[in-house]
């Protein structure tokens, strides 16, 4: 759900009354489809569904990133200042607070970069193939002894 809230401490902006949007990440999570298609970058929330079809490296790429926290891949690929000039125009509010991060990434919880037990889907694997070479050799040899 969308709040609306004043910025400044007194409710007034510095030219009057300023107010941003703000959306719960699970909220921008649903906008993941070319129907409508929302991202956050640097805990803003854009609006690009508009853009989907202008984006110059494709809408899979837009598409990938739908309903996600897409500042690194961003950031990553090294987007010009026309196209962060661009951004401006899709800005439709903030990520809510509550859903930042205190050191102020705000990754999606479901693309977990630390996996602490991502070794075992390649380590036991690895150690079965290995297993396998050897009672195949030993079998080799046997059959060729008797």
């Amino acid at each position: 759900m969308a709040t609306e809230e004043a910025s400044g401490s007194d409710g007034k902006g510095q030219g009057g009354e300023s107010s941003v949007t703000y959306y719960r990440l699970e909220e921008v999570t649903k906008r993941n489809s070319s129907k409508e298609l929302w991202l956050v970058i640097h805990g803003r929330v854009y609006d690009i569904t508009r853009f989907l079809n202008e984006h110059p490296g494709g809408e899979e790429v837009l598409l990938e990133q739908a309903g996600t926290d897409s500042t690194e891949s961003f950031e990553d690929v090294g987007h010009s200042s026309d196209a962060r000039e661009m951004l401006k125009q899709y800005y439709i509010g903030d990520v809510h607070p509550s859903d930042l991060k205190p050191e102020g990434g705000n990754k999606d919880p479901s693309k977990n970069d630390t996996c602490k037990s991502c070794w075992a889907y390649w380590i036991f694997p690895i150690i079965g193939a290995i297993l396998v070479g050897f009672l195949y050799r030993y079998y080799m040899a046997e059959s060729k002894s008797s």
